[in-house]
Formats: C-alpha cells, sequence, structure tokens
C-alpha cells in the first residue's frame, strides 16, 4: 500500500502535464507548427528572426527560366526571354507562377532550390488573374506550407521570396498594407474586373513575380506579381501586390482539372455608386452598378441592358459594388440564365439574362 500511494501521485502528474500540455495546443496552435523556443521567444520580446519562415519555405519556391524561337529568314533558334519565380504547391509537381512569366515562352526551364535543373510543362494559364501552373516531374519535392484557413489582414508581417535581377533567392520583409485592391486595370466592357489583390511594402523586383509571399510561420500568403508604376518610367517604392492564397489556390484547382479556368459572361462594365449620385438616381438605401459600358455582342446587350441603367440583385441577391457584382457573374455557370433587377430612369425592372462562357482570354498564348 506504501508504494501504491507514490505511484499514484505519479500517475496524476503526468496526467496533469498531458492535460496542460493540450490546453496550450489549444489555445496556442503556433505550437503544432514552430519549435517551442521560437514560439517562447516571439511571446517574449517579439518576432527577432524570420530564418525560421524562411527555412520553412525557402525550399519550395523556385527560379524559372523562359526560352522562346527567334523566327526569322534563318533557322529558328532558342534564345533566353525571362526570368521569374513560382512556387511548388503540391507534391505531384504543380507549381504556380504568373501568367506573364510564361506568356511568351517556347520552353520552360525550372530550377530548384536543391540544384535540380527540370522541364516544365504548362498545365494552363489564366489571363484575369494573371497565374499559370507548371508541371515538372520529379520526386520528393519541398512543397510550400499551406493553411486553407488563413485569412490575411492589414499589419500583418509578411515575407517576399524570389529571385530578383537573377542574384539568386532573395527575402525581403515588409507588412500587409492593403487588401481587396482591385483598380489596377482597365474596367471597360471586355476586361476581367476580378482583381482582389493585396498590397505590401515587402520589395517585389523583376525576377520575383510568381514568387510566395509568406508569413511568420511560413506558410503562403500569396504569389507575388507586381510593383506599382504611377506612371511610365517613373519607379514607386513600398507598393507591391500579391494574388491571395485562396484565390490562387482556387485557380489553380480549376487549372489542373479543366486547363482552363470557366467562367460566367454578361459583357458590361460598371462602377460603384457614390452617395451623391445615389441620391440623384433616387436609390433611397440600395446599393448596386452603375452600367458605364456594354458589349455589343455580349449577353447583356442581347437582354435589353442599356448604359446607365443600375444593376441592383442578381438573382434576388443584392449587389454590394462592382467587384462583388463581377465575382458573382463569373461564378455563375455559363448556360444558366439569371434574372437582373435593374434600375432605369427611376422605374424597376427584370431581365432575364442567359450567361455565356467567357473565352476571351482562352487562347492568348
Amino acid at each position: 500500500m506504501r508504494l501504491l500511494a507514490p505511484l499514484k501521485f505519479i500517475v496524476q502528474a503526468v496526467a496533469f502535464g498531458i492535460l496542460m500540455a493540450l490546453l496550450l495546443l489549444v489555445v496556442f496552435p503556433q505550437l503544432k507548427t514552430q519549435p517551442f523556443e521560437h514560439w517562447w521567444r516571439n511571446q517574449q520580446v517579439g518576432v527577432s528572426s524570420f530564418s525560421y519562415a524562411a527555412n520553412r519555405a525557402g525550399p519550395a519556391v523556385v527560379n524559372i527560366y523562359t526560352r522562346s524561337f527567334q523566327r526569322g529568314d534563318a533557322a529558328p533558334e532558342l534564345s533566353s526571354t525571362s526570368l521569374g519565380s513560382g512556387v511548388i504547391m503540391t507534391d505531384q509537381g504543380y507549381v504556380l507562377t504568373n501568367y506573364h512569366v510564361i506568356a511568351d515562352a517556347d520552353q520552360v526551364i525550372v530550377a530548384l532550390q536543391d540544384g535540380r535543373i527540370l522541364n516544365g510543362e504548362v498545365t494552363g494559364f489564366d489571363v484575369p488573374t494573371d497565374l499559370a501552373v507548371l508541371k515538372i516531374n520529379a520526386e520528393q519535392l519541398p512543397v510550400i506550407p499551406q493553411d486553407n484557413e488563413l485569412a490575411p489582414q492589414v499589419g500583418d508581417i509578411v515575407l517576399a521570396i524570389g529571385n530578383p535581377y537573377n542574384v539568386g533567392q532573395t527575402i525581403t520583409q515588409g507588412i500587409i498594407s492593403a487588401t481587396g485592391r482591385s483598380g489596377l486595370s482597365s474596367m471597360g466592357p471586355d476586361s476581367n474586373g476580378r482583381q482582389d489583390l493585396l498590397q505590401t511594402d515587402a520589395a517585389i523586383n523583376a525576377g520575383n513575380s510568381g514568387g510566395a509571399l509568406i508569413n511568420v510561420y511560413g506558410e503562403i500568403v500569396g504569389i507575388n506579381t507586381a510593383s506599382f508604376q504611377s506612371l511610365a518610367h517613373q519607379e514607386s517604392y513600398g507598393i507591391n501586390f500579391a494574388i491571395p492564397y485562396a484565390l490562387a489556390q482556387r485557380i489553380m484547382q480549376e487549372l489542373i482539372s479543366h486547363g482552363r479556368v470557366i467562367r460566367g459572361y454578361l459583357g458590361i462594365s460598371g462602377a460603384d455608386i457614390p452617395p451623391l449620385m445615389a441620391q440623384l438616381l433616387k436609390m433611397g438605401d440600395r446599393t448596386g452598378l452603375f452600367v458605364e459600358g456594354i458589349n455589343e455582342t455580349g449577353p447583356a446587350a442581347k437582354a435589353g441592358i442599356l448604359v446607365e441603367d443600375v444593376l441592383l440583385k442578381l438573382d434576388d441577391e443584392p449587389i454590394r459594388n462592382t467587384r462583388h457584382a463581377m465575382d458573382k457573374i463569373a461564378e455563375t455557370k455559363p448556360g444558366s440564365t439569371i434574372i437582373a433587377t435593374l434600375l432605369r430612369q427611376g422605374k424597376i425592372m427584370t431581365l432575364t439574362i442567359n450567361i455565356e462562357e467567357d473565352k476571351r482570354f482562352q487562347r492568348l498564348r
């Protein structure tokens, strides 16, 4: 009996320790993905080094080189045309990069950080989001850490990984400056209107395109895509953009499954409605999209939508803003119909629109 009493206390102490460990994992899930020492230092003095994130994500960021045939009177010859970066997303060898990195390529070469040089086959590309998927054939590929529940917020610390100017893999640090940037491309009736970019002050230079934007845990936040230029030949600093991981992942899956992204198409361009215009249009507390332009051969024109109409609802779903409307249209299955509620010269009316597939960008490469 005397031996059982101490044993009882030992068992209770071990059980208590296990319970506390499980509680810590629930309260601090970061402990599952980073060493305790790293986590403890962060709690005490903040992030003092990003080496953990860099070492975790860096091997999955590749260098991409493209070559194209020089065509002319002489026999065609291959010459180097551009460089960029890419991210290994799956252990099957699928690599995400920017479309503009491989747009004019006749040959794509993928260089891994472990020294392997591989040919990259283009699985598919999507011009509106500037994304492309490559396939490389190799084993034991490093895959970048991913979190499907990730929700980037303004102020998050991020790192950009890529191969700027072909100097070798480089990591720059910054924060997310803004989310949901959409005013970076034309919004004409033949534009896509589907930009939803992260803005960051982490440096993104030539060659960084297609590389990874990661968080302090080494998880991918986005695909680096562009730096902002306010005027031709005028450089800007601290205004750079990345395609959010959630959007990039969704586009990648469609490209792998179908070789293209299947989108609905309406054939309009629109603008958000400021409060003063809403008063002039007698919209009350309603929101909507002001129709600025129409493709004369598109579904909207065929259904009778006119310039200066205000789209209020699509299938009884109120339109919050232009991007919401464009996303709703793009996600509608081609061949289906949609009921549009609109305001025209002070009168509410409804029209039935037959949604077509958006095929404008499928054969540009």
